[in-house]
């Protein structure tokens, strides 16, 4: 479906201002499109897109931490506008459990941040344990909550051996129900090489993309 050409700058402006760090500019934007009857989850989207390109900033050394926390703010700003919208739409249409958590060594918590928020809108109960979190604290979160699927996040190349530790342990418990989870990791460096090498089984690199993977993760796992 073509789009018109108000909408189509409505993007790609709303990308320019998450890009940009343009804060009042952006939920200015968003509040626009929800007035027009936009789709909550296009907004969604076209933020993901702005956050892709801070995430792009930041390797090139553009932008520094503080720009990373900032984009994390202004997508939590958009997401206490949209979450209530699509929650009407999706609650009660999943009933997952999720642990999820930034891996030891890696305190990026945007993509997490990202993804919980989304999963929790879509009905998923998120057990979200921070940022830095050591293998054992995963185990013991399988242990408590008996979720469903299982998120590792990580930004940094250096958290793909985290990771790695991370699912080794999960799978080599005693309790077949604990190692047979699924695990997904997510991060913008992300690759399926990467995915092979800490033993994962799926990765993204957008909390959209890992929302849809839960979905139908869950799908799989459901009786």
């Amino acid at each position: 479906m073509n789009q018109s050409p108000h909408l189509s700058d409505l993007r790609a402006e709303l990308i320019r201002c998450v890009a940009d760090l343009q804060e009042d500019e952006a939920l200015t934007l968003v509040q626009a499109r929800l007035d027009n009857g936009d789709d909550p989850l296009g907004i969604v989207e076209d933020c993901q897109e702005g956050l892709r390109q801070v995430g792009e900033r930041y390797e090139r050394r553009e932008y520094y931490l503080a720009g990373l926390i900032m984009a994390g703010e202004i997508f939590r700003q958009v997401m206490d506008l949209l979450a209530p919208l699509i929650q009407v739409r999706f609650t009660g249409h999943e009933s997952g459990v999720v642990v999820l958590g930034t891996v030891a060594g890696d305190i990026h918590d945007i993509g997490k941040n990202s993804l919980s928020l989304l999963l929790t809108s879509y009905g998923f109960t998120v057990h979200d344990l921070g940022v830095d979190v050591p293998a054992a604290d995963f185990l013991a979160a399988a242990t408590v909550h008996r979720p469903h699927i299982i998120g590792l996040s990580g930004l940094l190349t250096s958290s793909y051996d985290s990771m790695r530790d991370t699912i080794r342990l999960l799978r080599s418990v005693g309790d077949p129900a604990i190692a047979a989870l699924p695990i997904i990791a997510g991060g913008n460096q992300l690759n399926q090489q990467v995915c092979d090498y800490i033993g994962a089984d799926a990765w993204v690199t957008d909390a959209m993309s890992g929302v849809r993977l839960c979905q139908r993760l869950l799908n799989r796992v459901s009786p």
